[in-house]
């Protein structure tokens, strides 16, 4: 795959607890540079990023919503994700309610994903659902697939990158198995070369969420 071919599945991504203001400026020329879909960035250098960009950037920003564990009120991601989309955010990566989830409180997790895509809809931004395959069973991943689904959001993703392990070929294969067409998957951690890159596209990855990106497009080692 050429490298401006593989850029545009790639959200370019600095969701160090320790990232800089200048490291975010640098990710936003980075993503200008190479072609990357968008920057997925902190809720607070999401004013940053956009104006980094610029007017008329077709780079997208994205920021995380309940991060990383996704046990915040819902209320709170509601407050988070309106505030991220007046800041600028095209793109919302929220965390599943895992805790609520793994409680089989399903119609809350449904009715929570479910206002958060209304509103995103409303100011014409994307939702992410990231349901942290890493602490899901099988089964449990193609019931998440399925509250998504319902809830209309408009991407599963896997994980966060804080978890046990990111994204797997088995997770990408089993939520293109269970989701409709129409519905995305971001594969997102632990992604380090462009073999794992296209290996997870061709398995049904819409987008891929990369911290080593440069390196990745750039075919070069990474340690």
């Amino acid at each position: 795959m050429l490298a401006e071919e593989l850029a545009a599945y790639i959200d370019h991504t600095q969701l160090r607890p320790d990232a800089t203001a200048a490291q975010v400026a640098q990710l936003c020329d980075e993503a200008r540079q190479y072609g990357f879909v968008a920057v997925c960035v902190a809720p607070c250098y999401v004013q940053l990023a956009k104006e980094r960009l610029g007017p008329g950037s077709l780079v997208k920003v994205a920021t995380v919503v309940g991060f990383p564990l996704g046990y915040q009120h819902a209320k709170v991601k509601f407050l988070e994700t309106h505030q991220a989309i007046a800041d600028g955010a095209n793109e919302i990566d929220v965390v599943m309610n895992i805790s609520a989830f793994k409680s089989e409180k399903y119609e809350e997790v449904e009715s929570e994903l479910g206002d958060l895509a209304k509103l995103c809809h409303m100011h014409e931004a994307e939702l992410k659902v990231i349901i942290e395959t890493a602490l899901l069973t099988p089964e449990e991943i193609e019931k998440a697939c399925g509250i998504c689904v319902a809830a209309e959001t408009d991407y599963v993703k896997t994980s966060t990158g804080f978890a046990a392990r990111g994204a797997s070929l088995d997770d990408i294969k089993l939520m293109r198995r269970v989701l409709p067409s129409h519905m995305k998957i971001k594969a997102s951690g632990g992604i380090k070369t462009i073999a794992d890159a296209e290996a997870l596209i061709k398995a049904g990855a819409d987008r891929l969420g990369c911290s080593a990106s440069v390196k990745i497009v750039s075919h070069e080692q990474i340690s």
